[in-house]
Formats: C-alpha cells, structure tokens, sequence
C-alpha cells in the first residue's frame, strides 16, 4: 500500500514521523545507478543528485554508502550539495569538508592490495576488468562471463596469501582489507541515535547494512530495510527487506516520495 496523495510506501512512513531525528542511507551501484558491463561508466539516474539534496535538507541524515572509492561518489554526486555525506569502500573512506579521509586501519593493508592489483595485471585473461580502488581491488566479468571463474580463484588464492578478505557481488569479487569498518559500521555510527532509518541496497555487501538496522531495532530504532531488486539480486538480500522495488528507477521513485511527504 501506499499514500494516495504522496505516493509514499506505507513501508516509509515510519521516516516522516520525526524527520528530524531520521536517516536515509543507501548504496550507489545497483541502487542509485543501473548496473552497467563497464563499472567506470556508471552514471547515477538523472536527477538522483538533487534528490539526495532534498533529502539531506529534510532528514536528519543522509548518506550513500559504496564500496566505490569516495572522490568517484563526489563526483558524481556532487549536485547533491554539502549535507549529504559520502562513504566509499565499505566505509573505509569519505569526503568531508571537501577532503578525502581515509581509515587509519586499512592503511597497512594496502601494499597487500598493490601487490593484488599488479599481479591481476600481469596475469589476468584478456576481457576481465581490474579495478584498482586504492584501498581493494575488484575483478569484473560482466563484459566476458567466461573470465569469471578465473578471478573467484584468483581472489582466494590472494586471499590466502595476504589475508585480505574476498567480498562477492554481481558478477564482480573484490579483495578488501579484512579490518576496519564496513557498511554495517557506518550505519550503526550514523544511525545510533535515530527514531528511524532506512538502508536501501542491492547486493551481498548491503547485508552488512541490513544486520546493523537489525541491532538498531534491537535497541528501539524503527528500522526499514529496502532491496532494490533484480534477478541477480541475492536472495537473502531479497528474503530480509520490508520493502522491494524494482531497479533504481523505483528506488528513486520511493525517495522521491519522502521528499513530497516531509515539508521542506
């Protein structure tokens, strides 16, 4: 069900009860931007910059929380203004005050990640995509699905030597330090104290997300928890939401339906 006249998901509307005492988080890929083959080509739909800006102007806290590096998120997100806050790696990194601030505890890890990403180069099939994030490395097959089972054996056997750790995606793996914060983290640290807080999310690395709205609930958070789903989407992810829509389209429809239920 929804309200007729906002459109709001009845899921949402615990959000609009003490806006002012709310957070609205949610992931980027998948989420606010469709999957793409090329992941450097993503793009955010049009019009989801501003909406996160009407957002952070209406809640207490908004926040997009990516395993992507945080000056990708800016720049692409950077009509949303300076309210909205931004994490990339899984926590591990953000922009404030214009920026780049980075984990204190991953910063050993990353002549680990270097030593992966240049192996990676060096000895990857031809169509695999390596990217190198700084803080982890992530391999893509969704432009050749034939190199995939390549980089899941790659990723264990990096994982087995340097001891970082292997996150699964959608037709991607990335090789992480296995420390320091994580989208479950940053949630509980931004939504502690809320009367309500929604995550929306897509992939294995929003369950994370999911596990720490269910400590918040525990503690009396009103917690909201939205797959945007597709037939890739994890079935986990799927099984545990309150709220499913449909591709980033719909997510963005269910965000903009908060805007028009909260007076600016």
């Amino acid at each position: 069900m929804a309200d007729e006249r906002s459109g709001l998901p009845d899921a949402l509307a615990v959000l609009t009860e003490e806006p002012r005492r709310s957070a609205v988080l949610c992931d980027f890929d998948g989420t606010l931007a469709p999957i793409v083959p090329d992941p450097q080509s993503a793009a955010a739909v049009p019009g989801a910059a501003e909406l996160l800006g009407a957002l952070a102007a209406r809640f207490a806290v908004v926040a997009v929380v990516s395993g992507r590096p945080a000056p990708f998120l800016a720049r692409h997100l950077a009509g949303a203004g300076s309210r909205l806050l931004l994490y990339g790696g899984y926590g591990a990194e953000w922009v404030a005050d214009g920026a780049l601030h980075r984990s204190p505890a991953v910063e050993p890890w990353i002549p680990a990640v270097s030593e992966a990403v240049a192996a990676a180069r060096r000895q990857a099939p031809a169509g695999l995509g390596i990217e190198d994030k700084g803080f982890g490395l992530s391999l893509h097959w969704r432009r050749n699905v034939e190199t995939g089972p390549w980089a899941l054996e790659f990723a264990r056997d990096w994982a087995e030597r340097t001891g970082l750790a292997v996150q699964p995606g959608r037709r991607v793996v990335e090789l992480r330090p296995p420390v320091g914060p994580d989208k479950g983290t940053v949630v509980e640290e931004l939504a502690g104290s809320s009367h309500a807080a929604l995550f929306a999310g897509d992939d294995a690395g929003d369950l994370a997300a999911f596990d720490a709205l269910d400590r918040l609930a525990a503690r009396g958070t009103s917690a909201v928890r939205m797959a945007v789903a597709d037939e890739e989407s994890p079935p986990d992810l799927v099984a545990r939401a309150d709220l499913v829509v449909r591709g980033p389209h719909e997510a963005l429809a269910a965000l903009a339906a908060l805007v028009r239920a909260v007076p600016a």
